[in-house]
């Protein structure tokens, strides 16, 4: 069956998986990094499943935890061949990497962790980033793992809400004469 798009082999293929790593904010799974590269109807899944296994094998990329990364070797051999890659593709891909850089961003500032206490319970802490650094941290204690997992997953689902409400809730505080030491 002949294929229609710009991506004709494997080759082509490696070209295009290391233009895309090479621009991606951060490591990415290998569900993310099929959705980047089926960008072009010549794409074969099984060539592109393919062609990522030998670029780990010969040190383009690693893949660390489920998460692919590129390597100096796979940025520089990546960017000698880039032009090889049509300018179509290029701009499917710029389109979408927007999308996905936005949301990996995002998740690099938002994190929660749960962790176990030696004397019972379970603590999750709550960490909120811009680009400039912490904006946000909170701990808590919490009496069962559930709680403090249900806790975490609130706070990644809406970390600027849980920030506004507490400033929120501190500024009233003290408009409202309700802090020791403020005169009324």
């Amino acid at each position: 069956m002949p294929r229609h798009g710009f991506i004709h082999d494997k080759l082509d293929i490696k070209f295009l998986v290391l233009y895309i790593m090479a621009r991606v904010a951060s490591p990415i799974d290998f569900h993310a990094l099929t959705d980047l590269t089926m960008c072009d109807d010549g794409v074969d899944y099984f060539e592109f499943a393919e062609a990522v296994s030998e670029l780990v094998e010969t040190g383009h990329l690693t893949l660390e935890d489920g998460l692919y990364a590129i390597t100096e070797k796979g940025r520089t051999n990546g960017a000698a061949c880039e032009s090889s890659l049509p300018y179509t593709v290029k701009r499917k891909c710029g389109a979408s990497l927007a999308k996905v850089n936005g949301i990996l961003r995002r998740n690099a500032q938002v994190r929660a962790q749960v962790e176990d206490r030696p004397e019972g319970g379970c603590s999750v802490r709550m960490e909120l980033d811009d680009n400039k650094g912490n904006l946000f941290t909170l701990e808590l204690f919490c009496g069962s793992r559930d709680q403090a997992q249900r806790l975490a997953k609130g706070f990644r689902a809406e970390p600027e809400r849980v920030y506004n409400d507490v400033i929120t809730a501190l500024l009233e505080g003290e408009k409202n004469g309700k802090f020791p030491g403020k005169e009324k």
